[in-house]
Order: C-alpha cells, then sequence, then structure tokens
C-alpha cells in the first residue's frame, strides 16, 4: 500500500492535516467539516465564499490557498506549503472575474 494513502487514512483530526493550525481548523469547523476525509471532493473558492458569508467579513485570500492545500493532499496530492498555491488562486481568481466582466 502507498504509504502516503496510509498517512491520510490515519488522520483523525483536522490539525494532523498540513498547513492547518487550531484556527483554519476552526474555520473548517465552521463550514462543517468535522474530519479530514469531508475534504475530498470540495471546492476551496466555494468553501472560501461559504466561511466570508457565515462569518459577515472577508477573509484573507491566502485562506483560498490554505484550502486548496489540504483538499488537494486529501485526494491524493503531496503535501505542500499553502503558498504553492498562491499563484494558481491568483490566476484562478483573475479568470473568473474577466468571465464575469465578459458576461
Amino acid at each position: 500500500m502507498h504509504p502516503q494513502k496510509v498517512c491520510r487514512e490515519k488522520l483523525d483530526k483536522l490539525t494532523d492535516l498540513p498547513n492547518i493550525g487550531p484556527a483554519a481548523a476552526g474555520d473548517l469547523m465552521l463550514l462543517g467539516i468535522r474530519h479530514p476525509s469531508a475534504l475530498i471532493g470540495r471546492d476551496a473558492y466555494q468553501l472560501y465564499n461559504e466561511l466570508c458569508s457565515l462569518t459577515l467579513q472577508r477573509h484573507d485570500p491566502c485562506v483560498i490557498d490554505v484550502f486548496l492545500s489540504v483538499i488537494r493532499f486529501m485526494e491524493g496530492e503531496p503535501p505542500q506549503a499553502w503558498w504553492a498555491y498562491t499563484e494558481e488562486r491568483q490566476q484562478t481568481l483573475q479568470s473568473r472575474a474577466a468571465e464575469q466582466e465578459a458576461s
């Protein structure tokens, strides 16, 4: 069996995930995510928007990077620092903004 898969299967707490400390775990719990496996198949951008709506405040967009990092990790990618996803997030948000302007 693949060692990373075994590692993922043994994760019990959100704070066992890479890039997740108590504050980020609290954000995930607020979103109804109680176990690392609940991240599989989720959309980081949608989670971010839900978090901003629930808390009635705009969070730092880097939160999207953190969400991307843990979702991708749980879906089988190797663990990476959250900032490895910053460029992807910036490009995605720019692309979505351009699409909205065009419509």
